[in-house]
């Protein structure tokens, strides 16, 4: 990293005088602000009160989305102007852990996955095959989200492998089990957040991109999901990359996939990439990757973990408030016709992509977000997909994209 010119050293008065840093302080302020509407056990925020206080939804919204404010006007100076690294990250890491101090927030995730895990480490059983409900006396079932009882995991045999690891330590304790994933998904965001700086041409503005974002803060230190963990694998796989590792690389997206498939769209873009500028693609790692994890899971799970795939197609046949496959039921579209207009969308979006790698440039932070804005599935933390990518990328079209979406996302699973 290149020195910070004169105006940026110069110690704590001259750092608190750069508009970005103050407007990333008030950032920080207002997050632990949302954060503290959650508390109360009046607060509905959190699945584990029985709150009803509605007044306490409108509080944390009016705090997250004055620290979105404060968060999108910081990026301008930011883009604009040298700034240290260092205070970028200090605050980055502030803002990613605030939650840490709060409740679970806004979703049950960190039950599901616990339940799911216990399936094997409790029961002996197979989560692939057999749900949760078919324990009924498990500590985790009647934490866990409703609808997802009756569901054998989704997810790829990497998470589920992992999660056994999770269930073992957190025993029958519901508060050991959601600490520690908000813990793993707060310490996945400042990796991110690192990974952000080492692979941008602006570290400062990309630390602060990824770092200072309070969607995603709310969402990983505050609800422990997985997926900040599945793009630092694809963030991880990039830098490797870019540093000639090759075959680390594709052992970094083979991981990535195997935690959520979801990172399989973007894969075919690196390719086309990495054979335009004649770079190595690393197929042998990601194929000697694939072939262990391959075979782990089927000692653990049998051919059963198979069946993720199909889980995780048939989670993309039902639609959530917030995609916009909902606008178009609502105009009296039905369903599998708004589902499939928006799939067919994507498909020609993403045959532009595919053209645009093969002369060169791999758009996956516009990848993400075209795939975001087509699922029928679509989930305030989701907004992780597309924010780290568009932080490395020198696109504005998908710096634009990542930030839209991150506003849109905020009103998402809060009760009102």
């Amino acid at each position: 990293m290149s020195a910070a010119p004169p105006a940026a050293r110069g110690g704590p008065a001259r750092l608190a005088a750069h508009p970005a840093l103050l407007l990333g302080i008030g950032t920080l302020l207002l997050t632990a602000g949302a954060v503290g509407a959650a508390a109360p056990r009046s607060s509905p925020l959190s699945p584990d009160h029985p709150g009803t206080a509605g007044w306490l939804s409108w509080l944390y919204l009016a705090a997250a989305a004055l620290a979105f404010a404060c968060y999108a006007v910081a990026l301008v100076p930011l883009s604009r102007r040298a700034t240290p690294l260092w205070p970028v990250l200090l605050l980055a890491t502030g803002i990613q852990t605030v939650a840490l101090a709060g409740p679970v927030l806004l979703s049950t995730d960190v039950y599901t996955y616990w339940a799911r895990a216990r399936v094997a480490v409790a029961h002996g059983g197979n989560p692939y095959v057999q749900p949760p409900s078919r324990y009924p006396g498990d500590p985790a079932l009647e934490r866990m989200g409703a609808a997802w009882r009756d569901r054998p995991t989704g997810y790829g045999p990497a998470f589920t492998l992992i999660s056994e690891g999770h269930a073992a330590l957190a025993g029958e304790s519901p508060g050991r089990a959601a600490l520690l994933y908000r813990i793993s998904a707060a310490a996945a965001m400042l990796v991110l957040t690192g990974l952000a700086a080492l692979l941008a041409a602006r570290q400062a503005f990309a630390a602060a991109f990824v770092g200072w974002n309070p969607v995603l803060a709310l969402h990983f230190a505050g609800g422990g999901h997985n997926d900040a963990w599945v793009m630092a694998l694809v963030l991880a796989a990039l830098a490797l990359a870019a540093r000639g590792r090759s075959r680390a690389s594709g052992a970094a997206w083979t991981g990535a996939i195997a935690l959520k498939w979801f990172p399989v769209a973007l894969l075919p873009l690196v390719v086309l990439e990495a054979r335009r500028h004649k770079r190595p693609l690393g197929a042998a790692g990601f194929g000697i990757a694939a072939a262990v994890l391959a075979a782990a899971a089927t000692w653990r799970y049998g051919g059963e973990w198979l069946r993720s795939f199909g889980s995780f197609s048939g989670q993309l046949g039902r639609t959530t408030s917030l995609a916009p496959a909902s606008w178009v039921t609502a105009a009296g579209v039905p369903e599998s016709v708004a589902i499939g207009m928006l799939g067919a969308l994507f498909a020609a979006v993403y045959a532009w992509l595919l053209r645009e790698a093969w002369r060169g440039r791999a758009r996956l932070g516009v990848c993400a977000a075209a795939m975001l804005l087509s699922t029928s599935w679509l989930v305030p933390w989701y907004a992780v997909w597309v924010v780290p990518l568009a932080a490395v990328e020198e696109d504005r079209l998908a710096r634009g994209l990542a930030l839209g979406v991150s506003a849109y996302l905020l009103r998402g699973a809060v009760p009102l």
